[in-house]
């Protein structure tokens, strides 16, 4: 690190591997979301099922929206500056995450879940791409693929009982 009046200058190496911190905090998060739509499942037609789903839902979202602040974190450190992409990728994920949030407080879980699933979809899209630009760390282009798919089909088997439920 060089620090002089005008800034400082950080020099850094990422490995293209992904770190055991990553698979923990990285697939760590995921485990609850899961557990939830199977309980959901196995609940389905009980009186707890809808607060499983509930439940499963509101920390989705959370973690969606924790996902968009570490998009903005990051380009923090990006070489030359936050990137127009950066932004809006942040934007977007926030916007999903909070917008589920206010959907599920509605009792809107099926576009809750619609949001969600397209949030967590765009990321183990997007982080690849935005990897190769040096936007995210390497790691999360084999990350993300690796990791997002959880949610979404754990999220989309949720939307499957919302849609397919008789209340």
């Amino acid at each position: 690190m060089r620090d002089d009046a005008t800034g400082r200058t950080l020099t850094t190496h990422e490995p293209r591997r992904i770190p055991w911190l990553d698979i923990v905090f990285g697939f760590g998060p995921m485990v609850p979301i899961a557990v939830g739509a199977a309980a959901t499942w196995w609940l389905n037609g009980q009186p707890l099922d809808y607060l499983v789903a509930l439940f499963t839902l509101l920390y989705a979202a959370s973690i969606l929206l924790f996902l968009a602040g570490v998009h903005r974190g990051v380009s923090f450190r990006t070489e030359g500056g936050p990137q127009a992409s950066q932004i809006v990728t942040m934007l977007v994920l926030y916007a999903l995450g909070l917008f589920s949030l206010f959907a599920a407080v509605m009792g809107k879980a099926v576009p809750a879940l619609a949001m969600l699933i397209l949030g967590y979809a765009l990321i183990g899209i997007l982080d690849p791409i935005a990897a190769r630009a040096g936007e995210v760390p390497l790691a999360h282009a084999r990350l993300r693929p690796l990791q997002m798919p959880i949610a979404v089909i754990s999220l989309a088997a949720l939307l499957w009982l919302k849609l397919t439920a008789p209340y």
